[in-house]
């Protein structure tokens, strides 16, 4: 049984549209604590982290906005996440937007280079978030985390990031929306794109089961950072970034089992979650029951509902 750490993230920097900082509360107020507990799994809430005092930061593009509000989320999450590994826990964080991620992966990449133990991420986006802070055209960094994750240059502002991740060790699962110059860059880098044309041709399952053996076969560290659009927005409308054509209830806990069933995950953001959109926390909801599923609900446990 694992030991889970929710870390709050309630970051709204990594974008423009209000919203996302409500998100921890959501998924503590559709009962996350409760159904991972009910798993036989211990939980443990360290609360809402807090931004640190600021310092000042500028970058050379014009367009990118609340940089130092983005620095100093990353330190503090990088900290809090190496943290509760180190404890042997499995820190899932409830964001808050993707931005988060420039520092939960960075501390598990501190935890993982630490321990000597290759990691591995999985991106379940609509997004590939590729951009670097000189290339975004929109100044959001919540489409920076995997080009910082993957070393690419243009981060001068943020600290080094530990042990950048190889192509190889990356999988961005769901795709479907892709600015020219991520493309362009990331085919440079060779990351694999399974994008939902992969998915439709391959299946949900043979992509993922292929990156899951890379992982068991490095003996690697697994963190999965799961974006609200990686859903369809049929079924979870409360993101401000919606993209149609995402993965459905079904395919959506497919994926979640097959992580179960690999027994790899060690760390888990929940993002761009922004109540204020959602239809009676529905979405907040259906994330819960993601997460029920990552740690060992199966799909025959679900009661029927009356409605």
């Amino acid at each position: 049984m694992a030991h889970c750490i929710l870390i709050g993230a309630p970051i709204d920097a990594g974008q423009k549209r209000a919203g996302c900082l409500m998100g921890p509360a959501a998924y503590r107020v559709a009962g996350l604590a409760r159904e991972v507990r009910d798993l036989g799994h211990a939980v443990e809430d360290w609360g809402d982290l807090v931004l640190p005092d600021l310092t000042p930061a500028i970058c050379a593009n014009p367009v990118v906005h609340s940089l130092p509000q983005v620095l100093g989320w990353t330190q503090v999450l990088a900290d809090k996440v190496d943290d509760a590994l180190s404890l042997g826990g499995l820190p899932i964080l409830l964001g808050g937007d993707h931005s988060l991620a420039l520092g939960s992966v960075a501390g598990a990449a501190a935890f993982a280079q630490r321990t000597g133990r290759p990691l591995f991420l999985l991106w379940l986006d609509a997004h590939s978030d590729f951009h670097t802070p000189m290339t975004t055209t929109s100044g959001n960094l919540h489409g920076t985390p995997v080009a910082y994750i993957a070393g690419r240059e243009g981060f001068d502002a943020f600290p080094p990031f530990p042990a950048p991740i190889p192509p190889q060790r990356i999988c961005l699962y769901g795709i479907r929306s892709v600015d020219p110059a991520e493309h362009a860059a990331l085919l440079k880098a060779d990351i694999a794109i399974n994008d939902m044309r992969v998915l439709d041709e391959r299946g949900i399952v043979a992509p993922l089961r292929e990156f899951l053996t890379e992982v068991r076969k490095a003996g690697g560290l697994l963190h999965v950072s799961l974006d609200v659009d990686f859903l369809d927005p049929a079924i979870a409308p409360a993101v401000g970034t919606t993209v149609p054509g995402g993965t459905t209830f079904r395919e959506a806990h497919l994926v979640m089992e097959l992580l179960h069933e690999s027994g790899l995950v060690t760390s888990l953001d929940l993002v761009e979650l922004n109540p204020f959109l959602d239809e009676r926390g529905k979405t907040a909801k259906l994330m819960v029951d993601l997460v029920g599923s990552l740690m060992g609900k199966k799909v025959f446990d679900r009661p029927t509902r009356s409605y």
